[in-house]
């Protein structure tokens, strides 16, 4: 468990917090490429580490990702005029640029104008992988750009969602590297069960509870739960979990075709985070519109509304749990792995108070990203740079398989995996 105090430091996120200092050391995804669909399309309200902000596609094609409220009177951005490269308030006809330099005053004489005196705060941004990346800290340590696998797979093979969940974005990121909840929550009660979850029949849900194997690294760590099949074949499942907030597992298609998925829990502020959802084909077999649909993880537009990224089982529903379906099909009786998630996450409360847990081996990766958060605020507290910035995680993958209990199993994965530089085992 953790002290009042270190729960505090690595919850909070707001404009001058240890933890969001730190966070904004990374590349933050800030919004989905489609959202500013061509040139001159209208901007789109932007939450960031208790940041309101607004984005917008100029007439080059180029991002800006401004602080919301224009700088003269306050009025909000979002309703402004994109137009001729850059994004004009409605109020007085100040412009802005990508760069958040003022270009234009209207309400102003030319020869009374000091537009050269304003800039509006602004992000640099990168379009990657479907993803529009911001970068929100000082900009003589920005790093690499956040090249990772997936992000490189082609448009075909490829897919990238996003759900706000109204809590905490640890509590969520915790529930999401936490593999020993996985096939008892998102357990399926009959194998012939269509509704989202996992399947008895499988290994992953018929292994006995896992034993952790945790392996740190210059990104974070590569974690697997092995899971005794009888007397002589266990189940692996690796992962990989990247500073400060990205989880990357194996995963198959509709289809049944070899893939990885992850999610990417980012914080909106202190009580609210945006869940991306990303998963792409590994092999020659790009991805269909069932696997598109998400249906299975409660994550398409049937679960979400997708003007507002709500979820349409919420806490105001009781996430549309069925204790018939519940008694019958699935161990939770809420459709959808994800949307089991956001529930059991959400109903901890809008942060958790973890100097009241009782932690055990199962929970030995939870453990493990605390250290790591908390190592990040100290780190970037004295100087330094955290760790998960450099690009060594650029080609991570994940994989899952069964093997004799006598085989070694690292050897067998890895080359699944991609290789990892292990520094230590935990």
């Amino acid at each position: 468990m953790l002290t009042h105090e270190e729960n505090e430091l690595i919850t909070r996120i707001g404009s001058g917090t240890a933890m969001g200092n730190a966070m904004r050391r990374y590349w933050i995804p800030a919004l989905l490429a489609w959202e500013l669909p061509e040139p001159d399309c209208p901007p789109v309200r932007v939450k960031l580490l208790g940041e309101d902000l607004v984005a917008f596609r100029d007439t080059q094609g180029r991002i800006g990702l401004l602080e919301e409220l224009c700088p003269h009177r306050r009025a909000s951005l979002f309703f402004g005029r994109n137009e001729e490269c850059g994004l004009r308030c409605v109020y007085h006809g100040w412009k802005f640029d990508v760069t958040g330099r003022c270009v234009d005053m209207m309400n102003e004489p030319e020869e009374l104008s000091f537009k050269h005196k304003i800039r509006q705060p602004s992000y640099p941004t990168v379009e990657i992988g479907g993803v529009i990346w911001a970068y929100m800290g000082p900009p003589d340590l920005q790093p690499p750009l956040p090249k990772f696998a997936w992000t490189q797979a082609p448009a075909t093979h490829r897919h990238v969602s996003k759900v706000i969940e109204e809590c905490n974005w640890l509590q969520a990121l915790e529930g999401g590297i936490d593999t020993s909840h996985a096939p008892i929550l998102h357990r399926l009660l009959v194998p012939t069960s269509k509704r989202g979850g996992l399947n008895p029949t499988t290994a992953f849900v018929r292994g006995k509870a896992p034993k952790l194997v945790v392996d740190l690294t210059d990104w974070g760590y590569q974690y697997s739960g092995i899971r005794p099949l009888g007397e002589s074949e266990i189940h692996i499942r690796t992962y990989h979990f990247v500073m400060p907030f990205h989880q990357i597992r194996p995963s198959l298609t509709d289809k049944g075709f070899p893939g990885v998925a992850g999610h990417i829990w980012v914080p909106m502020d202190d009580f609210n985070t945006m869940v991306y959802n990303w998963h792409y084909s590994t092999t020659e077999q790009p991805l269909d519109e069932e696997d598109r649909l998400e249906r299975r993880s409660g994550n398409g537009p049937s679960h979400v509304d997708p003007a507002t990224f709500r979820s349409k089982a919420n806490r105001q529903n009781n996430y549309l749990l069925d204790r018939q379906v519940q008694k019958t099909e699935t161990f939770t009786g809420i459709d959808g792995i994800n949307t089991q998630d956001r529930g059991i996450q959400e109903s901890m409360g809008r942060v958790c108070d973890r100097s009241k847990e009782h932690l055990g081996p199962a929970d030995k990766a939870i453990i493990q990203t605390r250290r790591l958060l908390l190592a990040a605020v100290k780190t970037v507290r004295d100087g330094g740079t955290p760790q998960g910035v450099n690009p060594t995680y650029y080609p991570l993958r994940a994989s899952e398989g069964v093997v004799p209990r006598d085989a070694d199993w690292r050897e067998i994965l890895t080359p699944e995996m991609a290789s990892a530089e292990i520094l230590q085992t935990v």
